[in-house]
């Protein structure tokens, strides 16, 4: 079928493709931006260590200190591979659902922390809501934009 009006050439829509390209560029923006948190974090844990946390001394234990330096290295692994899936994030489903899944669960840990112990303090509340609430939205975005660069244009 064949459309007349500036919107559609021959059997393309323009703006359906006008659409998936921002919700493109708005997906890599949000994804940047939430790659802050695990950079930042990863990064200042792995240079101060558990001094970084209030009330605990790296000298009182090497293994703590060492265990939550290596976390830490995690969090800013995970942090890159995010920021490696942004220039293709349609075709990197795979990889942005695996690193998002690593997060839930994590998230999920924390909250039974928190269920067991009590809440946490406010930067642990905000990693909890960055985990269980931020990281599946974008998942979800990812995969639906995915799913709508696969699928043939519709007229």
């Amino acid at each position: 079928m064949r459309y007349e009006c500036a919107e559609h050439i021959g059997d393309f829509d323009l703006s359906a493709e006008r659409s998936g390209r921002a919700q493109r560029l708005l997906l890599q923006i949000a994804v940047v931006l939430a790659c802050l948190v695990p950079l930042l974090a990863g990064g200042a844990g792995m240079i101060a260590g558990v001094s970084n946390v209030s009330g605990f001394d790296p000298a009182a234990s090497a293994d703590l200190d060492s265990h939550y330096r290596y976390l830490s290295g995690l969090l800013f692994g995970i942090g890159i591979g995010f920021l490696a899936c942004v220039p293709w994030i349609e075709r990197r489903s795979l990889p942005f659902q695996m690193l998002g899944g690593l997060v839930v669960i994590g998230g999920l840990a924390r909250l039974a922390a928190a269920l067991t112990l009590g809440l946490p303090g406010p930067t642990h509340i905000f990693a909890l809501g960055m985990e269980l609430g931020v990281v599946p939205a974008l998942m979800l975005w990812q995969w639906r934009l995915s799913r709508s660069q696969r699928a043939e244009p519709v007229v």
